[in-house]
């Protein structure tokens, strides 16, 4: 009889390993992870090529003037102090916050020298809301001080004399000087007025001071202060930061931004 074949038993294929993920290595403390690949836009996003032509100024601030014909300093106070308060408080704060603040504020330590004699932790109280409010304590406390024991009480009238007073760099001294006494001595560059002129090419500055300098010597002077005004309600009404209105912008066809959302 013919023997039968046994049957050979599949053979079961070699359980696949799967590979077991290592932990990421701890990073030493006194060294930093890699840099990962950049994501967001370059530097330079939005920043137009330069175009200072003195006739394509004119136009744009003969625009600017017909559209905001009203447009003012959104800080709202009653004399210099109280402007240089407030502007030393709308750091990293917006207007409209400072505005609920200082009423109070000002009912409680109307003049320099009682600001300068408040106790620093009832001034902190007082303007918790706007940020930052240890620093702006010290500072509106310093400026008070200096202000009446070197200036008699009132707030000076000079670019050099301002700098002096605590809480009052470049930015603030100009608003103080250009709103409070119509002295033109620099242009405000707040966040507003350095995209906008940037994507209107009329500076590529990097800094706001160096976007000051660069304002400076392609608008006349005599617009100096109102230029600040009128840039910074078009900013918040207009050429907003992401998404700017384009089709609405009466500067459009002036302006060669390439970030624009919009082109005639």
């Amino acid at each position: 009889m013919p023997t039968k074949r046994a049957k050979k038993k599949p053979t079961k294929s070699p359980a696949k390993k799967t590979a077991k993920k290592s932990a990421p290595k701890p990073i030493p403390a006194n060294r930093e992870p890699a840099a990962k690949p950049a994501t967001e836009a370059p530097s330079g996003h939005g920043v137009a090529k330069l175009e200072i032509k003195p006739e394509r100024i004119q136009s744009i601030l003969k625009i600017l003037r017909e559209t905001y014909p009203s447009a003012e300093c959104a800080l709202v106070h009653s004399s210099p102090w109280q402007l240089l308060v407030a502007t030393i408080l709308s750091a990293q704060c917006t207007d409209a916050r400072v505005n609920m603040v200082t009423p109070k504020l000002f009912a409680t330590y109307p003049t320099p020298e009682s600001m300068a004699k408040a106790p620093i932790e009832a001034i902190e109280e007082l303007i918790r809301t706007t940020g930052f409010y240890h620093n702006k304590a010290k500072s509106i406390q310093g400026a008070g001080r200096v202000i009446s024991e070197q200036f008699s009480g009132y707030v000076p009238q000079t670019m050099a004399e301002l700098l002096t007073v605590p809480g009052a760099a470049r930015k603030t001294a100009s608003v103080v000087l250009g709103v409070a006494y119509g002295k033109a001595e620099g242009i405000v560059v707040d966040t507003h007025v350095f995209r906008v002129s940037r994507r209107l090419g009329l500076t590529r500055g990097e800094t706001p001071q160096t976007v000051e300098q660069d304002l400076m010597k392609v608008i006349p002077k005599d617009r100096w202060i109102q230029y600040s005004h009128e840039i910074i309600h078009h900013g918040r009404q207009i050429c907003e930061a992401r998404k700017p209105k384009c089709a609405a912008c009466p500067l459009e066809q002036l302006c060669h931004a390439p970030d624009k959302t919009w082109h005639s």
